[in-house]
């Protein structure tokens, strides 16, 4: 029988891993809720055409790296890749046009079939901002300065290096597309097999081109800068002057672009190198026609995604674990009274564990394994007596108090 395994680009999130997980969603969703942002859940399966039209049908994503199948009443089916398109469905099926202007938070698991890597799984988690009904430039200064925060928070922003840049409006974008394809046309025998076929469909893509021969022609392609016109100057403008009023340092980077046409103006990277190669841990920006081209009203939307996994790994100081009280019942008449204690502890707001079997010592050898501040100790003396006996784990001390004053003394013991 062949050895059951875990699927490759798949992994457990248990034990060291599930609490690092954990930390960047709590910290990633309590500055989201300063900012005003409310959750959303969407679910990890849409219709195809959902991401296929947001993701563009020729994209290697779409070509390459969806899990896309048939389900049983013959529904094509694709697990989602990214939250945005599956936010903005939502948007428009659940008719929250209304509503506008809407701040969303989101985390969970996506997927894309890539070769496994350092903190790129084909399971992986993110966690998803999202502004949509908001045309103006504040909305690209707050969910930028949303992600400067969160990394602030995990402490890890100052091992990030935020890439900005623009695409301009649609009229700014066509002119730099026409430029791109003019030279890249003149290129086209030295180019890669990918970019040839990028250069008819998406000729900005070949920027994110990591073919050295690629890169070697992308070294004097045009820039964008030299293309925009002075409404897209004026925005960007008031993005950046905005950003350094909050005090957040950022890297013109003119060959950071998004290739898909509903893509406009601001676009932003947070990269580090902490990871080893450099990658972005934190990356979005606008996207002004992608409700419209899913079939919605023309709403404007800009937002990001963050990796989980490797925002965790990045994060290098996590906040230390509660510690559980360990309930040592003795005896068979301790059982019911020791689960009654354990029980209304918890209603308490105490973490508590209640071992299922084992003498004293079997059942304090698993309080200090998993770190316990303390042990309640109770046998068929301190039930006639009316106590308990508290074991101050840390230095060995202990005293027998009231039952009826558990709880306050233990107050004092994990404050």
């Amino acid at each position: 029988m062949a050895k059951i395994q875990s699927v490759r680009g798949t992994h457990d999130i248990v034990g060291a891993a599930a609490a690092g997980h954990r930390n960047v969603v709590e910290v990633a969703r309590n500055c989201a809720h300063r900012y005003a942002f409310g959750d959303i859940d969407t679910p990890i399966f849409e219709f195809t055409p959902v991401f296929a039209r947001t993701m563009g049908e020729g994209s290697d994503v779409v070509r390459k790296e969806m899990y896309t199948f048939t389900d049983r009443g013959g529904e094509d089916i694709t697990l989602r890749p990214e939250f945005t398109a599956g936010i903005c469905r939502a948007f428009i099926s659940g008719g929250m046009q209304q509503d506008l202007p809407l701040k969303f938070f989101a985390h969970g698991p996506a997927f894309r079939y890539e070769r496994p890597q350092k903190g790129r799984l084909r399971q992986f988690h993110q966690i998803d901002a999202e502004i949509l009904g908001v045309k103006e430039p504040g909305a690209d200064i707050e969910i930028i300065a949303l992600g400067a925060e969160i990394l602030h928070d995990l402490g890890v922003l100052d091992r990030c290096v935020l890439d900005l840049n623009t695409l301009g409006d649609h009229d700014s974008r066509q002119a730099y597309r026409e430029a791109l394809v003019t030279y890249f046309s003149d290129h086209r025998d030295r180019l890669s097999e990918d970019s040839v076929d990028r250069l008819d469909r998406n000729p900005l893509r070949i920027l994110d081109s990591k073919d050295e021969g690629d890169r070697a022609i992308i070294n004097d392609a045009p820039l964008m800068a030299d293309y925009l016109n002075p409404a897209s100057q004026d925005f960007f403008a008031t993005v950046c002057e905005g950003l350094n009023v909050l005090g957040i340092a950022c890297n013109l980077n003119q060959r950071l672009v998004r290739g898909l046409d509903y893509y406009t103006h601001t676009a932003f990277e947070f990269v580090t190198d902490a990871l080893g190669a450099q990658g972005a841990v934190i990356a979005g920006g606008r996207y002004d026609g992608l409700i419209e081209m899913l079939g919605g009203p023309a709403t404007p939307g800009i937002g990001w995604a963050g990796g989980i996994e490797r925002l965790a790994m990045l994060a290098l100081h996590m906040p230390q674990p509660d510690r559980p009280i360990a309930l040592v019942p003795l005896g068979i008449t301790a059982e019911p009274m020791a689960l009654r204690l354990c029980h209304a502890l918890r209603r308490d707001g105490f973490m508590v564990d209640m071992g299922f079997r084992g003498d004293i010592s079997r059942r304090l050898k698993r309080a200090n394994k998993l770190n316990a501040r303390a042990a309640l100790i109770l046998g068929d003396d301190e039930i006639a007596k009316g106590m308990i006996t508290l074991r101050d784990l840390d230095d060995g001390s202990q005293q027998d108090v009231a039952l009826d004053a558990v709880a306050a003394h233990l107050r004092k013991l994990v404050t």
